[in-house]
């Protein structure tokens, strides 16, 4: 590690359970000269964080060697409070490491699945080097030993393949070969190959494993060049001398009997196969049409006489012999019929009775699967079935014997049915196999033509059992699944014929572990240990055919011999997701991708684009790392990386690979420059195959060849262009070039790699030569950019018919044309200056590429400081209302302030939901995240500056009324103005990092502002939750606190209380001012709208609908009451907060209540304290008025009688008794709208007579002034009755104590009926608390809503805590949705959850939304109930944690930032509601306050 770099600190989010989410459960780190460590983090309320939790995982503990199955566990920090934790370990050790959690009080419970970390190895090119060499530097060419000649001689081409420009060389297998002289077919896995060494007669194998040592070590350190070879696992040599020893190391028949039909069939074909001109069949096939007559033999004679189906099916005559005997020799020995009997399996058909054998294992499997009728029948439960099946008790009662054998014999012929249903599938699979595979091998071009058929059977000697070596070849199968073995019992893949076998190779056979074959684990761990001792990396032979815990073994072993070894390999599993098993379990660097498969330059482009490197632009480092402080390992600052998405293998892009085709054979050899210059531009391991620089005509047949290399030229074929391509290749790697962009035209491929900081860069241009491709482009255009030509080439091949040498492996003849710099060429457009690029197609031929280097000058750097610096100076003077011009401001809000500026649209996105930065932001972040520069944001970015402009000059229309914003206004201008000068390709990223920049710095600055708990709470959710506060408390011209001032007032919720009359509602501010402006510190505006609405005092109540105090609506019972609980939090929570009692205020309307105009209005003041005890006297005394103006000019839905208000006290129980049947007073307050449905003027829930959280409200109102007259701070102790009798403070107090639980409370047991007010005869559910008393509609009064938890976070000593606890318990289950509180009972027949205010139905329960209370969900009572639930212990505070899950993603995902109004059934969404209610969020930050603070 290099000393004095910040560390890294990726952080990975863990799912509820401790799990990886799907799309994360394989993470790589990469290797880093920094400190590197890992951070899991299991979220508050997530099932692993409520608890215990400990992180267990086989990273090895400190000085201990990696064991794969010993698991270290490490704890998880908790936070008590927030119940989120986290768990870091430093990444010292490459390897790779699975991980799960374990939790609960006693760890009882595990993650649902387990996760794979892959630390990356650390490459140097010697052992004393401290440069780090990136893996994604690597270039690596294949070579294969045997035509190299003996190792004493191999200078020669390392000092080639040096100035190549190769740091590192694949060794196919140079390991003693067997008969077939394939490499890949190894007979000795610890002996080198004899053709390696000058005299291998005499040269011991440890002298052999000297020398490729010697060698080895030269080639790294003398020409710093690293080595890679092959490990091959799946098979061996079939000539192994081992397999006489030990042929239990392959599939035979003796340890894998199951494949002794395929083997029966294979002699059968082979003995045939000498036979055939005895049965006029043709031996020599010329056509397709000579291979039909012998299938049709194998058909007809071949496979009936093996008579193969006996190893599938039950021997029926035996049994049946059996079964006869056994009847009527009255052999009752083991017989049971009751079982049977009781099933009634006499009712089944046949078909189902043989489906209930099978199921009940009354046939089974032969222990030996390698005999024919292996299968046994359970002959006495068989006998018992029988006889059930009859309806017979015992053998006793049986009397037709031929009956019951009949029906045996039927039903074992039916259980055999499906035996013989799959052997035909199998001969008819086979038979398509035979055929398929006798065309390609005699007749097809890219067949082996293997000529005549003949016999060849060959039978070894053997000391061991019968059939031990007749060994399974290996091979592979189209579209296999790679996790299952095909020579394994459960496969019919070798009878089939599907196996496509390497007849010169033995399946190796595992088994399940070391102890199924010890001689085999212990030769190929010795063999793979080897091979990691002398090679810093191995690539994987045929991976995805490999046992993955075979696999996993050997790469352990191999890792403790190198733990920084690279691991390659070949992986065609046929899906991604597969792919990412092999690469997660197994540790895999880089899987093998190849060029040439492309078929034409498009999709040449596709290749280069996947595995090329980022998109030019993209948005990840710069904008997501976050540097932060740190306490751990000596660590001060760490840079915090959170790990957004799940790991993709890298690619080893290789130009060839050594056993697929040159360019001459699928393309043009003049492909070859193209081809290998567009691999060189892709940021990742590159690589080639010895022979494709020199432009060897053909692929080598790597088994059958015998030439060697010729003598190193570096004037043939590509290799001195070869030489600058990796030169800048390395350089690139090394310098950190890693965004990549590709444009594909006609013949043509662009690669433009360019540095993530200085945006310097190299511009491949390449045109291919692909046989008939079209030509032509667009004008190459670099746009305010400069650019120098560095090299260009075109690759002329002289004579294409010369095909190699004869002694020697040679290219074909061909010369390289040096081309001249092409014309740049500086114009400009209505978008900048730019660069042309001017080709000369004449010169630029297929087979031709140019490399310029480019760069956008010294504007990169300073841009960058200037878009990502903030000094505080700029947001220092700014207060919270300016804040919410800056951040927030939905369209409404806008558009009024701005005279009809709305907020800005993306086309192809749609619009923002806010004008303000949070507005850019919240379409911003997914794109950063996902570096999705291909949305239409980005493009509408690139083509104008349209909305760099908008977010400037927003701000000049507020500049006026808010003067402080003129230093963010002139930084973001002075910003977006550097941006303008990018290159549009830049203009996204640099416009985000801008607009993230000024919106992190304004953000932090509104909480820095706030409480101390918002500001050092560390918790996101709840400052998520108190910048709900920011977006709701805003200033708008048409209303306000006061009829002529238009000062900052509380939005209802956005989008649809914006502006006008409907902006500021008396029930929703008091409900939410304690939350949104106490809890979090803005104790001055909470003052202003107490005030305001303080002066708005009529008729004893506060408007529901302010207006301003110009036309507010006095119809709301319960607004005064909250209001009230409003300042009794104030006077708690404010810093001399008993002040406000004494302040003095200006009242809007006279004494007598009659309605002036604004300027009549003011005409005299009470202090606060006075305006609560008229409040108090007017209720005790009786309101009873007529809304002003009632009719249709204040509400055109109500009817006559609902604008009659009515409030008086019942004294017998002290509770404030109101409303009718056809007015809705509380926040229930939906007015039926619809004439259709004749719902029309009658309320959704007219909640008459005392609900529950009012009577709540007035008792704590009531002991809160009972209090503040013993503190002096309250001069009343009484009020009058309607009577006019004097009724003392805490005479009313406790009237209300003393019956509160008799009129509200239903018990459990009917037997209580009678201690409590109520009717037993319409109670729907007990254990509850009625939501009101005294309803006009008696029925209502036992509906179960969640209003009764109100009032018990304000009054909880109303109730009995028993019953109370179960009530809350009981509405847990009932009542709580996802997100919000379900307004009625599912229960209940007016249960109606899903609100749609345009329903113009005639359904009266719903037309028009008036069930907008009976069954939505509600969010701001969830606050209500949680605080209630822990107040009375009904939940622990870890089951609230997970409750409040769902709240946390809601805010962070919503477009608003926000908590919406309400959802329709089990959290579904409601578009008719507010999409960010204030008191959704409120009561939640409630909750906080007195869970963290209390």
């Amino acid at each position: 590690m290099v000393q004095g770099l910040t560390p890294l600190l990726f952080t990975l989010t863990l799912a509820d359970d401790g799990a990886p989410t799907a799309d994360k459960k394989y993470i790589r780190i990469p290797p880093s000269p920094q400190q590197t460590l890992i951070r899991w983090i299991l979220q508050p309320g997530t099932l692993a964080a409520i608890d215990q939790a400990v992180l267990y995982s086989n990273y090895p503990a400190q000085g201990k060697p990696f064991e794969r199955h010993t698991f270290h566990g490490r704890k998880f920090t908790q936070d008590p409070k927030l119940l989120h934790a986290y768990c870091d370990v430093l990444l010292d050790q490459p390897g790779v490491y699975e991980y799960h959690v374990k939790y609960g009080s006693d760890l009882e419970n595990t993650s649902s699945s387990s996760g794979h970390l892959v630390v990356e190895p650390h490459l140097t090119i010697s052992p004393s080097s401290s440069s780090l060499l990136p893996m994604d530097a690597l270039m690596i060419q294949s070579v294969v030993p045997k035509w190299m000649g003996p190792i004493t001689d191999w200078d020669r081409f390392f000092n080639f393949i040096q100035y190549s420009g190769y740091n590192m060389i694949h060794f196919v297998p140079m390991q003693q070969r067997g008969s077939s002289d394939s490499p890949y077919s190894i007979a000795d896995q610890l002996m080198f190959a004899d053709d390696l060494f000058d005299s291998p007669a005499t040269t011991s194998c440890q002298e052999r494993v000297r020398l490729v040592t010697d060698t080895l070590k030269r080639l790294e350190h003398h020409h710093g060049i690293l080595s890679l070879s092959d490990v091959v696992w799946n098979h061996t040599s079939n000539d192994s001398a081992f397999l006489l020893d030990h042929p239990e190391a392959g599939y035979n028949l003796h340890n894998s009997p199951h494949l002794t039909p395929a083997y029966e069939l294979d002699t059968a074909l082979v003995l045939l196969s000498g036979e055939l001109d005895h049965h006029g069949l043709k031996s020599t096939i010329e056509t397709p049409a000579d291979v039909d007559p012998i299938i049709s033999f194998i058909q007809q004679h071949t496979l009936p006489d093996l008579k193969l189906y006996e190893y599938k099916v039950v021997d029926v005559a035996k049994h049946v012999d059996m079964m006869k005997q056994r009847l009527l020799n009255k052999d009752d020995s083991g017989v049971d019929t009751a079982i049977y009997l009781d099933q009634q399996v006499h009712t089944l058909s046949l078909k189902q009775q043989a489906l209930f054998v099978v199921k009940k294992k009354l046939i089974r499997q032969g222990a030996n699967q390698g005999v024919r009728f292996h299968k046994t029948v359970d002959i006495a439960a068989m006998t018992s079935f029988v006889l059930a099946l009859h309806q017979l008790d015992t053998m006793d009662q049986v009397t037709d014997v031929q009956r019951l054998v009949d029906a045996f014999q039927a039903l074992l012929n039916e259980c055999n049915l499906p035996s013989y249903k799959e052997y035909d599938q199998d001969v008819s699979i086979a038979l398509d196999n035979i055929k398929n595979r006798m065309i390609f091998t005699r007749l097809a071009e890219n067949g082996p033509r293997l000529g005549t058929i003949t016999k060849r059977l060959e039978q070894a000697k053997s000391k061991h059992p019968p059939g031990s070596l007749q060994l399974a070849n290996n091979g592979w199968i189209w579209n296999a699944d790679p996790l299952v073995d095909f020579a394994g019992a459960g496969s019919s893949a070798y009878l089939r014929r599907e196996v496509i076998i390497w007849g010169d190779c033995v399946k190796l056979r595992y088994g399940n572990g070391f102890d199924d074959n010890p001689w085999l684990w212990k030769h190929m761990t010795a063999y793979t240990e080897q091979v990691a001792r002398l090679f810093h990396g191995i690539r994987i032979d045929n991976c995805h055919s490999t046992p993955m815990h075979v696999a996993e073994y050997l790469l352990d072993a191999a890792r403790k011999i190198r733990p920084n070894l690279y691991v390659l390999a070949e992986l065609f599993t046929g899906s991604e997701e597969k792919d990412n098993v092999f690469v997660s379990r197994l540790g895999i660097h880089a899987l093998i991708r190849e060029a040439m498969q492309a078929w034409d330059t498009h999709e040449l482009s596709r290749l280069v684009h996947r595995h090329g490197g980022k998109p030019v632009g993209s948005m990840d480092e710069e904008m997501t790392w976050k540097l932060e402080p740190y306490d751990q390992h000596s660590i001060s600052h760490v840079y915090r990386i959170p790990i957004s998405h799940g790991s993709s293998p890298r690619a080893l892009f290789m130009d060839c690979t050594h056993d697929n085709e040159t360019p001459f054979q699928k393309r043009l050899a003049q492909d070859a420059l193209p081809n290998a210059a567009v691999v060189a531009f892709s940021d990742c391991s590159i690589g080639s195959v010895k022979g494709y620089d020199e432009l060897y005509p053909r692929l080598l047949d790597i088994v059958s060849e015998k030439r060697h290399y010729s003598d190193p030229d570096r004037s043939v074929g590509i290799v001195e262009l070869k030489h600058k391509l990796q030169e800048l290749h390395l350089a690139m790697s090394k310098q950190g070039f890693r965004e990549v962009h590709v444009h594909q035209e006609n013949d043509y491929l662009l690669v433009h790699r360019q540095h993530p900081g200085s945006q310097d860069g190299y511009l491949l241009i390449a045109r291919t030569a692909f046989p008939g491709a079209s030509t032509a482009i667009s004008p190459i255009i670099l746009r305010k950019s400069q650019a120098e030509y560095v090299f260009g080439a075109s690759l002329k091949v002289d004579d294409a018919t010369k095909d190699g040498g004869d002694d020697d492996l040679h290219g074909l003849p061909s010369h390289i044309d040096t081309l001249s710099a092409p014309e740049l060429v500086a114009k400009q457009d209505d978008k900048g200056d730019y660069l042309q690029v001017i080709v000369d197609d004449a010169k630029f031929t297929p087979g031709s590429i140019m490399v310029l280097k480019t760069s956008i000058g010294d504007v990169y750097e300073e841009t960058k400081r200037l878009v990502s610096e903030m000094d505080d100076d700029v947001v220092k003077e700014l207060d919270l209302v300016d804040v919410n011009v800056a951040l927030y401001r939905c369209e409404g809000e806008e558009m009024e302030y701005t005279g009809g500026d709305g907020v800005y649209a993306f086309p192809g996105s749609g619009k923002l939901i806010y004008a303000g930065l949070q507005g850019f932001m919240t379409v911003l972040e997914p794109i950063i995240v996902n570096s999705d520069l291909g949305h239409p944001i980005c493009d509408n970015l690139r083509q104008g500056k349209w909305a760099l402009e908008y977010v400037v000059h927003r701000l000049d229309k507020y500049l006026p009324h808010y003067p402080h914003l003129k230093k963010l206004r002139d930084w973001l201008d002075s910003r977006m103005e550097k941006v303008k000068d990018m290159p549009d390709f830049l203009v996204p990223k640099y416009f985000a990092m801008t607009v993230q920049t000024a919106y992190d710095k304004v953000y932090a600055h509104a909480l820095s502002l706030m409480s101390p708990l918002v500001k050092h709470g560390g918790d996101v959710f709840l400052q998520q939750l108190a910048m709900t506060s920011v977006q709701m408390l805003g200033q708008v011209p048409s209303t306000g606190l006061h009829p002529t001032d238009s000062e900052p007032s509380l939005a209802a919720g956005l989008p649809h209380f914006t502006n006008g009359p409907f902006r500021t509602w008396g029930r929703d501010a008091f409900i939410s001012l304690r939350g949104l402006l106490m809890v979090t510190g803005r104790f001055d505006e909470a003052k202003r709208h107490i005030l305001a609405f303080a002066a708005s005092l009529k008729h004893g109540l506060i408007p529901n609908l302010l207006d301003s105090v110009r036309q507010p609506r006095y119809n709301a019972r319960d607004a005064v009451w909250f209001f009230l609980q409003a300042i009794q939090d104030y006077v708690h929570m404010a810093p001399n907060g008993m002040d406000i009692l004494k302040e003095n205020v200006p009242r809007r309307f006279p004494k007598d209540d009659r309605f002036v105009p604004v300027e009549e209005g003011y005409q005299y003041s009470s202090t606060l304290a006075e305006i609560i005890q008229e409040i108090f006297e007017r209720h005790a005394s009786g309101i009873h008025f007529r809304e002003h103006n009632a009719g249709p000019a204040i509400d055109r839905q109500m009817s006559h009688a609902g604008f009659n208000i009515d409030i008086q006290v019942d004294w017998e129980t002290g509770l404030l008794v109101g409303g009718n049947e056809f007015n809705c007073g509380t926040w229930m307050d939906k007015m039926g709208e619809s004439e259709k449905a004749h719902n029309k003027g009658l309320p959704g829930t007219s909640r008459d007579g005392a609900p529950i959280e009012i009577t709540g409200l007035l008792k704590s109102a009531l002991r809160w002034v009972i209090e503040l007259e013993k503190a002096g701070h309250f001069k009343w102790t009484k009020v009058k009755d309607q009577d006019a009798n004097i009724v003392l403070y805490k005479d009313w107090d406790r009237i209300i104590q003393d019956n509160f639980e008799r009129v509200y409370y239903i018990p459990i047991d009917p037997a209580d009926d009678a201690k409590y007010q109520l009717d037993s005869r319409i109670i729907n559910r007990r254990g509850i608390y009625k939501d009101v008393w005294k309803a006009t509609k008696p029925y209502t009064e036992y509906q179960l809503r969640p209003n009764f938890s109100c009032a018990m976070v304000v009054a909880p000593e109303l109730f009995d805590p028993a019953h109370a606890k179960q009530a809350l318990q009981l509405a847990n289950k009932t009542i709580r949705g996802p997100l919000g509180m379900r307004t009625l009972d599912p229960s209940d027949y007016e249960y109606r959850p899903y609100y749609n205010n345009g329903d113009d139905s005639d359904d009266i329960k719903v037309a028009k939304g008036r069930n907008y209370h009976q069954g939505p969900e509600w969010v701001w009572l969830v606050g209500y109930f949680l605080r209630a639930a822990l107040s009375f212990e009904a939940l622990t505070p870890s089951q609230v944690a997970r409750i409040l899950r769902t709240h946390r993603d809601e805010i962070k995902t919503s477009q608003w930032r926000g908590l919406p109004e309400l959802t329709n059934k089990d959290g579904d969404p409601c578009w008719d509601s507010c999409f960010t209610q204030a008191w959704s969020s409120s009561t939640l930050l409630d909750l906080f306050y007195d869970v963290i603070e209390k």
